[in-house]
Formats: structure tokens, C-alpha cells, sequence
């Protein structure tokens, strides 16, 4: 399996590209995704975070597992209004988390497995996921929602934990 990029490294940090067709090599990347996701444990994964550079994204907040939503080019068509605060974290900047407080639901089009355009609300844990992972397809971690001086102290205490392993 592939290694997370670390935060300092630029390509978190910038737009992912579209992708173009949903292929057989996209399908694989996303079943590799997938694997990871469950393997961090986590409830999302973005492309760029192992490295690929594409807007490709896979969330399931299900209890059971084995629920993921596989999605290309995902943009998030209508947000609530209702917020809701939820404790984030991604292993790109290991050991910390940080309460962010993003829609609470959100309507999302996206390419779904079968190439076709597919539109969806997600609720909840769920819509939380997906607007975490369509930031890191937008060059964004969580902490750019947090005020310069706390995403610093954040990715400070990273690093020295990173150092302390």
C-alpha cells in the first residue's frame, strides 16, 4: 500500500485534476483507496493523500463497513444551513485533531462507479466525510480551517511527535 504524504509536502497543497472517464485503472485505484481507509481505520480517503493526484474520493461512515461511496470530480451542490462541529483528523498530520464545524448535510454530484453522473445527500458523519475529503481534492487539509495560529501550534505538534516514533 502506498504511504501518506506527509503535510509539508506541496502536492497536499494544491489542486487535484478532473478525471476525465471513470477506467479500469480508476476503479483499482479506488478499491487500493478503500483498503487504506479501512486499514487507518478512517471514514474517507482523498487521492492526493497516497500520493495521486486526481479528484478521486471514497467515504463510508457506516457502522458495518463495506458501505464506501466511490466518487470522481465530486462538488458539493447545496449545503445546509444547520452546522455541525465534528473532531477531525487526517493521517497526513498524524496525532492531533481538531473540532471543525462544516454543513451538517450536503447534496454532492459526483461520477459514481459506473462512470455515470450521480447526485447525493449525505447527513451527518457522512457529509462531514465527503466536504474533508473534496477539501483535500482542493489543496485543503482541516487545519486551513482553524486560525493561523492554532493550525501552527497543530502542525508543530505533528512534527514532534513524528520525530518522537
Amino acid at each position: 500500500m502506498r504511504d501518506f504524504l506527509p503535510y509539508a509536502d506541496p502536492r497536499l497543497h494544491r489542486p487535484a485534476a478532473p478525471v476525465e472517464a471513470v477506467t479500469e485503472t480508476v476503479r483499482m485505484i479506488w478499491d487500493e483507496m478503500v483498503a487504506v481507509m479501512d486499514a487507518m481505520p478512517g471514514v474517507g480517503l482523498a487521492a492526493p493523500q497516497i500520493g495521486i493526484l486526481q479528484r478521486l474520493a471514497v467515504v463510508d461512515a457506516s457502522d458495518k463497513r463495506g458501505q464506501a461511496v466511490r466518487m470522481a470530480n465530486p462538488e458539493v451542490l447545496h449545503a445546509s444551513v444547520k452546522m455541525r462541529a465534528h473532531e477531525e483528523a487526517s493521517p497526513n498530520l498524524p496525532g492531533v485533531s481538531a473540532k471543525i464545524e462544516r454543513p451538517r448535510a450536503v447534496t454532492v454530484r459526483f461520477l459514481n462507479e459506473q462512470g455515470e453522473i450521480e447526485e447525493r445527500d449525505f447527513v451527518g458523519l457522512w457529509a462531514t466525510s465527503v466536504q474533508h475529503q473534496i477539501d483535500h481534492l482542493d489543496g485543503r487539509v482541516y487545519v486551513d480551517h482553524l486560525s493561523p495560529l492554532r493550525r501552527k501550534m497543530l502542525v508543530q505538534k505533528s512534527a514532534k511527535l513524528a520525530r518522537g516514533r
